[in-house]
């Protein structure tokens, strides 16, 4: 997705010339995901104590991963996630400063097989910091809510 290229060559003229080197200005971090297939988010008390959901999957990425970009990710993890009408809804997972304990923050939702206004929203558009972590509510398409009018089918 995300990757950038790898120094190699490429046809050109009949010649062979050299693929520059594209790497990133950052460096990736790693998110931890805890996805759930109920439609609900983790219990915060699931987080607590050094514990965490066992449904976790490590992604490197950047912060300018949208969340499209994820949902895509996750597909390609669990391919029942990959029926048209799924729904993901993300929140951000963060310690509470004032009291021990997590919080969560719901962030955006996107829809396999239809485009939505939260397609295009980046984890650091929603604050999110290194070290949070990320829930995501799978809802499968026969009990996904009904589409509102922020989504549309490609």
């Amino acid at each position: 997705m995300r990757w950038r290229g790898a120094r190699g060559t490429r046809r050109g003229a009949g010649l062979l010339q050299p693929l520059p080197f594209l790497c990133p200005q950052t460096c990736p971090l790693l998110l931890r995901v805890f996805t759930t297939n109920n439609g609900r988010h983790h219990r915060m008390d699931e987080f607590s104590r050094g514990n965490v959901p066992s449904s976790e999957l490590q992604i490197y990425t950047w912060m300018d991963a949208t969340l499209k970009e994820l949902t895509s990710l996750v597909k390609e993890v669990y391919p029942e996630a990959r029926k048209k009408g799924t729904h993901f809804n993300f929140a951000i997972v963060f310690t509470d400063i004032k009291r021990p304990g997590y919080r969560v923050k719901e962030i955006g939702s996107t829809m396999s097989g239809r485009k939505g206004t939260d397609d295009s929203m980046t984890l650091q558009s929603q604050k999110f910091q290194i070290g949070d972590y990320l829930d995501i509510a799978i809802t499968p398409p026969n009990r996904a809510p009904p589409p509102s009018g922020r989504m549309r089918p490609y």
